[in-house]
């Protein structure tokens, strides 16, 4: 199977990328990217053990790295791409800035905003279930291992 170099499901493999990353550190697998214009222009994985950082959410440390490299607080023409649904802080941040997409791949049940009720801006667009199995897996293997 080959991907455009501009589909949701290429910048979700980019965003696997990261959560193998946090896997790797036994940090909770989740990855994000975010794309400006058909670029990635900032990456990032949980980093909430090593850092000691309740707030080192992969989305968080994107948003924060997107937001640094446009020299702007508002993400406004950016899509966050992340491989599991966000929690209420990371869909409060991205609110915020302004995101104009939001693509996860699977859902979270227990955690995720959407239990919640619809926290993105209103502008934002939600697209969800991108590799939403492969995100999953991540997920599953990395409990599994803490449950031995």
């Amino acid at each position: 199977m080959t991907l455009s170099l501009f589909s949701d499901e290429h910048y979700m493999r980019e965003a696997l990328k990261q959560a193998r990353y946090a896997l790797e550190e036994d940090e909770i697998p989740i990855g994000a990217v975010v794309v400006l214009e058909r670029q990635i222009i900032a990456r990032a994985h949980n980093q909430t053990e090593q850092l000691r950082d309740v707030t080192a959410h992969a989305e968080m440390l994107a948003l924060t790295a997107a937001a640094n490299h446009v020299g702007n607080k508002y993400l406004a023409d950016c899509t966050l791409y992340v491989t599991i649904e966000p929690c209420v802080m990371c869909a409060g941040a991205s609110f915020w800035a302004q995101v104009r997409r939001v693509v996860y791949g699977a859902a979270e049940e227990k955690r995720g905003f959407r239990r919640y009720g619809n926290l993105l801006h209103p502008r934002t667009e939600l697209v969800s279930g991108i590799l939403g199995a492969e995100c999953g897996a991540l997920m599953s293997e990395f409990f599994a291992r803490k449950r031995k």
